[in-house]
């Protein structure tokens, strides 16, 4: 498989990018170029080709339009203290990304070809890596199902990856501030047997009415719970949850465990290590709304926190339900949240070392 570059001509000026690096947002901008590898049945993964960033030309019965086999990932490269760029675990993202194509009967994008437009894009458009530690260059690789027609009786014949990136700003202004969560009772994520643990865009569309329902009750973001009794702790909103009980060299950290209904999180699978590394015991479990409630009610649940990519961690200051409202210790972000989070960040930005060898040189 070969590399094709092909350069945009309209690139954006030195002092364009500038003012767009300058405030950046999420997601708002792209960079100059993507990166597109298609795949057959009959020929199965075809070349790396870097090309200009624009739009798609899609037949109206395109198959990804119709039965949503759509996947997606999301990571960052963060420039580090010597200039280079590197990213955080991209063979965990590539493992995933294969994962969710399995559920969804698409094509696996194989690990080296993951990494190998990561590279590509992040060499060809560099410029666009922010130098601020506290900002990164967020990558968004998405497959979607090519074949024209209507037929349902098997899953597209083709298929297109696709890599885009977008300067990511900070995502707290101002500093870390804590959310209010709105515990769902009234809609579901996902069920066993579903598609909870695959990064697909149905999973996304379908939450988005619980969380303007969230929105609605003045809350920042939904906690989704079981299926079946509603009472089990999943997951926030795109994120994993971590539970902190005790405090100090006694602490100890607990997240849902992942029983196919949730998106087993690259941040959240880290946190498990990472904790360790500091002495804080990390555990997988069960979670009920009462032993949330309660548990911060008798002082024994500390903190509470929220884990992803995006965010990488947010402390969840309060919490409400249909029934009840409570707060998190003290309503602020708590020294564990903090100091897992400031850990994190400084291995992600080259200002700490990494032990487990996460980091990867793009360019």
């Amino acid at each position: 498989m070969a590399l094709r570059i092909t350069r945009n001509p309209s690139p954006r000026s030195d002092a364009e990018r500038a003012e767009i690096l300058a405030a950046p947002g999420f997601g708002r901008y792209f960079t100059d170029h993507m990166v597109r590898i298609d795949w057959t049945a009959a020929d199965g993964w075809g070349d790396v080709e870097v090309m200009p960033y624009g739009p798609l030309t899609l037949d109206p019965a395109t198959a990804a339009l119709h039965y949503g086999q759509e996947i997606f990932e999301g990571l960052k490269a963060y420039r580090q203290p010597d200039g280079s760029v590197a990213t955080f675990r991209p063979e965990a993202n590539a493992r995933r990304f294969q994962r969710s194509a399995q559920r969804l009967a698409m094509a696996e994008l194989p690990t080296e070809l993951f990494v190998e437009s990561l590279q590509a894009l992040a060499e060809i458009d560099r410029a666009w890596v922010p130098d601020d530690p506290a900002e990164s260059l967020y990558f968004r690789p998405f497959m979607i199902a090519t074949e024209v027609g209507l037929g349902v009786n098997s899953p597209s014949s083709s298929y297109t990856y696709l890599l885009i990136a977008s300067p990511a700003g900070a995502y707290f202004k101002g500093g870390v501030k804590p959310v209010k969560v709105w515990l769902s009772t009234e809609y579901t994520r996902a069920a066993p047997g579903g598609t909870g643990e695959a990064k697909c865009a149905g999973n996304y569309a379908a939450a988005f009415v619980a969380q303007a329902h969230a929105t609605s009750q003045g809350c920042d973001q939904v906690v989704w719970l079981d299926a079946a009794e509603h009472r089990w702790v999943e997951e926030m909103g795109g994120m994993n949850l971590y539970f902190v009980y005790g405090s100090g060299s006694s602490a100890r950290i607990v997240t849902p465990s992942l029983t196919g209904t949730l998106l087993p999180g690259v941040t959240r699978d880290s946190l498990l290590t990472l904790a360790g590394d500091l002495g804080i015991t990390a555990e997988e479990g069960k979670i009920s709304t009462d032993e949330w409630r309660e548990g911060n009610a008798s002082g024994a649940l500390t903190e509470v926190f929220a884990c992803g990519t995006a965010a990488v961690i947010t402390p969840v200051g309060s919490v409400k339900s249909a029934t009840d409202e409570w707060t998190v210790g003290d309503g602020t972000p708590g020294p564990i949240t903090m100091q897992l989070r400031e850990h994190l960040l400084g291995l992600q930005t080259g200002t700490k070392p990494d032990p487990h060898s996460w980091m990867h040189k793009l360019v």
